[in-house]
């Protein structure tokens, strides 16, 4: 096998299983490790110069994201993700991101209206694709956050996770960030105002225009255009 994974760098503030969870999904994510490939943690515990229990331990922890299936018998591999599954996903995240906007607009502090706008004038005018992706989450973690609801921020937290290896395809998609831009822009402002349904609305409507856009640029990908 080639390829090969770099050594963690330990974080002060960070536990260790944490820092090698957040390593393993990236590498899943950045397709490092491909779908189907057989996750054996000496290897990968060789490779990220750690112990197998942190490597164990995330392993679990990505099963649960639906970034790892465990086939009796045989061990853990990393999961094959279908249009369905993708699918499937998208319309769970886009119902409760209308959920967690909705509740946003009831619950909204002073502060936290502020804080969207330094995000947004912060995407105006991103210097890469990451920077645009990296405010794209700071907009959503705030938004979950504004909802007040622990269980509702855990649960998009992990859709968005098992979402992120599909991201850069729809923001790379050209004229995708100046609407998503606009997008992030019209659920604040309804935010601000307390509207709730039209919170609700225009997030719903933000998460499936982002789905149909990736879902046309993986059609044209694997068509060969």
């Amino acid at each position: 096998m080639e390829r090969k994974l770099v050594p963690v760098k330990l974080d002060s503030y960070k536990p260790l299983r944490e820092i090698v969870l957040e390593a393993l999904r990236e590498a899943i994510v950045g397709r490092v490790l491909e779908p189907g490939e057989r996750l054996m943690e000496i290897q990968l515990a060789e490779e990220m110069g750690v112990s197998r229990t942190p490597v164990r331990e995330a392993i679990r922890k990505l099963e649960l994201e639906g970034f790892v299936v465990m086939i009796p018998r045989k061990g853990a591999y990393v999961a094959g993700v279908s249009y369905k599954d993708i699918k499937d996903v998208f319309e769970i995240r886009a119902a409760l991101e209308g959920l967690a906007a909705g509740l946003a607009a009831e619950k909204v502090t002073d502060e936290e209206i502020e804080q969207l706008e330094r995000v947004l004038y912060y995407e105006k005018e991103p210097d890469s694709l990451e920077e645009m992706v990296q405010s794209d989450t700071d907009f959503h973690a705030l938004m979950y956050k504004a909802s007040r609801n622990e269980r509702l921020i855990g649960i998009l937290a992990n859709l968005r996770e098992q979402l992120q290896r599909f991201r850069t395809t729809s923001l790379a998609v050209p004229g995708r960030v100046k609407y998503a831009i606009q997008e992030h822009r019209e659920i604040v402002d309804a935010v601000a105002r307390h509207n709730v349904e039209e919170a609700q609305t225009l997030a719903t409507a933000h998460i499936e225009n982002a789905a149909n856009v990736m879902f046309e640029a993986l059609r044209e990908k694997s068509s060969g255009h």
